[in-house]
Parts: structure tokens; C-alpha cells; sequence
């Protein structure tokens, strides 16, 4: 308990699977939230949940991730509101399959909009108000397609790739300015949230692409977002001190193949 005590963090995408499992933990280990998404029904009610299951402070915010100016104002907001920025967990992305001759430039460019340009942004326009805050911590939410590749992954791969680069950009920026924060990426395998819908395809429901996913998966099944949450504990709380520049991955054992 209590491993991120009064650390203020702000995770985008909050509303989906894998952010709705780390708001829940990072709360109930002591954190204030910022909340984003792009379905203010849904960041608002999972805010008022957590809220009252856990007494911290929420803060529910509708945020096109892909939108600089969008970006500022929730960043303005943060500062009025908690006068602190101690962790920023770039979450919020889409996934989508098809190989390179079959991706639309349409889809191109909406995945590298969300999945990458977001997490540019992000750490861009939060760092000045980490700086003043202390120490913190970076987490961007990458892939095991930001490691190894897939024939019908091109976009996917693509922007998962470059955010695993692009963290190890700013890790190596922040520690260059002594500022004291850290970035760090993670890399989950198939979790079982609704990004996972985006696979289904005629004829393939999405039960069977799950467990097509977990046998392609050595130790035969796919994540919880609950095992991605712990992850990102570890890495908001300063048991992670040391670790910046370097990507957590969490795939049961895809990689190692």
C-alpha cells in the first residue's frame, strides 16, 4: 500500500481497459488522478467510482490526445487544480491490423496521429510542470509490435516502434538536464481489452482471435490489464529510481522466440 502516496498522475485513454485497471491501482496506492479521454461519460463515471472507493482527488477531463492545443489546456488544468505533476502515463492508442499493401494512408496517418504523435505531445508540453513538481516519472504504453514485427502490422509497428525510441529520447534529455524524471516504455503482448476488437474480421469473432493470440503466446494465453497495471506502479513509484531509457516488456514470453 501507499507505494505512489500524494503523487499526483495524469493517464490518458483512462477510460479503456488498460487505463481503467491503473487508475484503480494507482489510486488505491495512494495517488490523485487526472483522468482523460475522449468518452466524457465514461472518464466521468470511472472518476466518481474511484473517487468514492478510495477518497483521492479525481479529476475527469475530455482530451484529444491528438490535438497539441487540447494537450496545454489539460496540462493548465493540472497545474490550477494540483499545482503538481509527479507521473504521466501516455496511454490512450488504437490498434489495427494489415499488412504494408493493405493499409490505407488514411489509417496510416490516424495511427501514428494517436498511437505516436499523442506521446510526442505529452511528454513535450508535461515536462515543464514535472520539472517544478520534483522527481517523476514517464511511462509510455508501447507494444511487443514496437520489438517485433508482423507482416499485417505495418502501422501498428510502426508507431509502436517509434515510441519506444522516442522514450529513450527523453530519458536521456531529462537526465542530461538533471531534472530527475524518468521515461521509461512497456510493451505488452495481447491484452484482453477492446483494442483487441480491432483483429476481429468477418467470419473471425473475437473469442477465437483470443485465443488464436494466446497460442501464439508461449505461456498460452493473453494478459489482463491488471498485469500491465502492476507494471506501471512499479515504474510511477520510486522503487523505479534508477530504471529510465529502458522498456519493460510483459509477453509472455513472445519475444524470447
Amino acid at each position: 500500500m501507499n507505494r505512489v502516496q500524494d503523487k499526483v498522475a495524469l493517464i490518458t485513454g483512462a477510460a479503456g481497459g488498460l487505463g481503467r485497471a491503473m487508475a484503480r491501482l494507482l489510486a488505491r496506492e495512494g495517488a490523485d488522478l487526472v483522468l482523460t479521454d475522449i468518452d466524457d461519460g465514461a472518464v466521468t463515471a470511472l472518476g466518481d467510482e474511484i473517487g468514492r472507493e478510495t477518497g483521492r482527488r479525481i479529476l475527469a477531463l475530455h482530451h484529444d490526445v491528438t490535438d497539441e492545443a487540447a494537450w496545454q489546456t489539460v496540462i493548465d488544468r493540472v497545474e490550477t487544480v494540483f499545482s503538481r505533476l509527479d507521473i504521466l502515463i501516455n496511454n490512450a492508442g488504437i490498434g489495427d491490423a494489415g499488412t504494408i499493401e493493405e493499409t490505407s494512408t488514411e489509417l496510416w496517418h490516424r495511427m501514428h496521429a494517436i498511437d505516436l504523435d499523442s506521446v510526442f505531445f505529452g511528454c513535450k508540453l508535461a515536462l515543464p510542470l514535472m520539472q517544478k513538481s520534483g522527481p517523476g516519472s514517464i511511462i509510455n504504453i508501447s507494444s511487443v509490435a514496437g520489438i517485433v514485427a508482423a507482416r499485417n502490422l505495418a502501422a501498428y509497428n510502426s508507431a509502436k516502434a517509434a515510441v519506444r525510441h522516442l522514450s529513450k529520447s527523453v530519458a536521456l534529455h531529462c537526465a542530461h538536464t538533471g531534472s530527475g524524471i524518468r521515461c521509461n516504455s512497456v510493451h505488452p503482448a495481447f491484452v484482453d481489452t477492446p483494442i483487441l476488437d480491432g483483429f476481429a474480421r468477418p467470419g473471425i469473432s473475437r473469442d477465437e482471435v483470443i485465443a488464436k493470440l494466446g497460442r501464439q503466446i508461449p505461456l498460452g494465453q493473453v494478459g489482463s490489464p491488471e498485469d500491465v497495471a502492476y507494471a506501471v506502479l512499479y515504474l510511477a513509484s520510486d522503487e523505479s529510481r534508477f530504471m529510465t531509457g529502458a522498456e519493460l516488456v510483459l509477453d509472455g514470453g513472445l519475444s524470447a522466440m
